[in-house]
Formats: structure tokens, C-alpha cells, sequence
């Protein structure tokens, strides 16, 4: 188990609390590798690693560590998306099949493109919302949106994050560790019958868990990281995550001098659309509270980012981003032991923001 002893990286002088709950976090045995970074009107103010890059602890989990984010990845599908209705590209009102004709099909030609970015086809789009708005930012562009995220958002911010990761960076990608997808899901169908039981549920069927192959450590196989899949398996670094939020809603240092977003589209990413119980979710009892905007999760109960006003999104095991544009903060927070103790990060993160919001002189809303 890794110690706390082994965290290096910045701390800037008042946010020295932040540490120690990054500290805490391997002391009481709740990490093994993991990140945190955190900017402060477009400068890095906090950025943390320690640990070990697995369980073996056969390297430190360092500055050049690259882990899976899992759905924090749908983040960086919303940016691209507002992008493209910023520069007058994307109508977010008009129906899909605007710029995707065969999406008309089986009655659906008047959904609207806001409806895959906020999830109100039919509940919580956990793998198809990546392809879905992956597919009319194509239509568009003619470029596929982890070329389009690489090419806009990725290489003018300097961001080491890859929605497709090139096989040149594939040994630095830190295993997952403790993935727990349980539920006999390969069991459930494994002779190829119609699945059964929990694998026939919303959300199984949703998270694509109900296959008669099932590989218990898929994600951390060069097929998953090579392939392109804009809802999840986006593979980044806390600092890069971080920078990404920071340029959404201001000038970072060393970036381009504007903003990514403008206020005006901020404001629209931000508001929310869908609310109320995800039906998804709710096939298998869990009552998860929406408060979706145009591709981004904002600040609730259910999704604990910090300001009332923040916008981000999370990821399985833990992991997320998200910016809060009246405090000008910018958060990326990375690990490689899973948990799943609230759907939008866990304690580990939480412990952090709250240290983070108290050396900035404000409270958090929800910590």
C-alpha cells in the first residue's frame, strides 16, 4: 500500500490543506495512485501525484502517469459539442437529423441535437451519448471527435488527453485497480440466450454488461484505449483535466489569450435541462436525481462539484473534472482504485474540494 511519503508535486503558498487531505487519503489506505490539480483564475495553483502506478508498486505514480477516466470523458465530448454551436456550427434545437438524416428512423426525426447532449432520449445515455453527439459533430466536421477534440481543444491548450490513445503512450497508462462490475453478468447470458435478470435491465443494457463475453479486465486492454469512445474512455492526467475546465471559462497561463467557451455559451452548457429521476437507473431501484445541461452536469446533491454554479462531470471509480466560473476555479482529480461511493466522485474527492474551497475564503455548497 502506498504511503503518503511518496507525494510529490505543487502546492502554492495557503493551499497547503489540500495536501494533506491528498496525504490523508493514502494514509488511511484509500488510495493507491492517484492526482489531484486545481487552478485558480487560469493559474495552477495545486498539483499533486503520489502513490503507485499499480498494485505491485513497480513505478511511482508520477507526473507522466496517464489513467482512464471512464464517463469524465463525456466533459470533453460537451466542449467539443458547445464548441460548435459557439462558432454557429451546431443549432442545439434543431433535430438531429438536420445534419444526420438517417437518425429520422423509427419516429425520431424531430428530436432535437440538446436532447443527447442533456440524456432525455430515454434516461442516462451511459455509452451511446459518446457516439450519438460523436456522430453529428462528424456529420459537421468530417472529423471524428477525438480527432476534432485533439486537433481544437487538446493541442492548443497542450493537454496530454486522448480520446483514442496513440500506442506510443499506451506504458504509461496506470492499470485500473479494483474495477468491480459485478452481478453474473457474463453468467446471465453466457450460452448467447436473451439475457436474463440484471443483465436485461436499463442500466446493464445501458453499460453494454450484459454480452455472453465479458473480460473482467477489459479496461485495461490496448483494444479499449485504442478505440475512440467519446462517452468513456477518454485517458488523461489530473493537470491536463484541470487546464481543460480552467480554459472553459477563462485565459489559462501558456493558452490562448480567450477563453474557449464565451460567458454567453457557458451559460447555456451550464443550465440545466433535464431533471428528476433517470429512468435508466431508477430499472434497477436507485433513484438518481438529473441536473443535466448541454452535455454537462451541474452542481446538485447527487453530483457534488463545490459552487452552486459549477458544471463538470464524473466518471466510474471516482474520478472528475469541473470548472465553477464565480469562484474561477478549475478542478482535475485522477486515481487508479476504484469506488463508487456517490455517482459523481466519492469522499476522496470531496475531502479535497472542501480543503480547496476554504483556502480560497468560500464554502462549498454541498460539503
Amino acid at each position: 500500500m502506498a504511503d503518503s511519503s511518496t507525494i510529490t508535486g505543487l502546492v502554492e503558498p495557503g493551499f497547503e490543506p489540500v495536501r494533506e487531505e491528498f496525504a490523508n487519503n493514502f494514509e488511511q489506505g484509500r488510495e493507491i495512485g492517484a492526482a489531484f490539480c486545481a487552478h485558480v483564475e487560469g493559474r495552477k495553483v495545486v498539483d499533486l501525484y503520489g502513490g503507485s502506478f499499480d498494485s505491485s508498486g513497480t513505478r511511482p505514480y508520477g507526473p507522466d502517469t496517464l489513467q482512464l477516466v471512464f464517463s469524465t470523458t463525456k466533459g470533453a465530448t460537451a466542449v467539443c459539442a458547445n464548441l460548435l454551436a459557439q462558432r454557429g456550427l451546431l443549432d442545439m434545437d434543431a433535430p438531429v437529423s438536420t445534419y444526420w438524416p438517417e437518425f429520422a428512423q423509427a419516429g425520431k426525426g424531430s428530436m432535437p441535437v440538446r436532447f443527447l447532449l442533456c440524456h432525455q432520449a430515454h434516461g442516462y445515455h451511459a455509452l451511446s451519448y459518446g457516439y450519438l453527439v460523436g456522430e453529428v459533430l462528424r456529420r459537421i466536421t468530417g472529423r471524428s471527435l477525438g480527432t476534432y477534440f485533439a486537433e481544437e481543444v487538446a493541442a492548443p491548450l497542450g493537454l496530454e488527453f486522448f480520446i483514442g490513445l496513440p500506442e506510443d503512450y499506451e506504458d504509461r497508462v496506470s492499470p485500473v485497480i479494483g474495477a468491480n462490475f459485478e452481478g453474473g453478468l457474463a453468467g446471465d447470458n453466457a450460452d448467447g440466450g436473451a439475457p436474463s435478470g440484471f443483465a436485461a435491465t436499463l442500466v446493464a443494457r445501458s453499460l453494454n454488461l450484459g454480452g455472453a463475453i465479458w473480460d473482467r479486465d477489459w479496461m485495461n486492454q490496448r483494444a479499449w484505449h485504442a478505440a475512440e469512445i467519446p462517452a468513456g474512455n477518454g485517458i488523461t492526467n489530473a493537470t491536463s483535466l484541470s487546464r481543460m475546465y480552467a480554459a472553459v471559462i477563462g485565459a489559462v497561463d501558456g493558452g490562448p489569450p480567450e477563453p474557449l467557451l464565451t460567458p454567453a455559451q457557458v451559460e447555456l452548457a451550464r443550465t440545466p435541462l433535464t431533471s428528476g429521476t433517470d429512468q435508466v437507473f431508477a430499472s434497477v431501484g436507485f433513484k438518481l436525481e438529473q441536473k443535466i445541461g448541454l452535455g454537462f452536469w451541474r452542481s446538485s446533491p447527487v453530483t457534488l462539484f463545490g459552487g452552486d454554479g459549477s458544471f463538470g462531470h464524473g466518471g466510474a471509480g471516482g474520478s472528475y473534472g469541473f470548472a465553477d466560473p464565480e469562484h474561477g476555479l478549475a478542478v482535475g482529480y485522477v486515481m487508479n482504485k476504484m469506488a463508487m461511493e456517490e455517482f459523481t466522485g466519492d469522499s476522496r474527492s470531496h475531502g479535497l474540494i472542501r480543503a480547496l474551497y476554504e483556502a480560497i475564503g468560500a464554502a462549498p455548497k454541498y460539503f
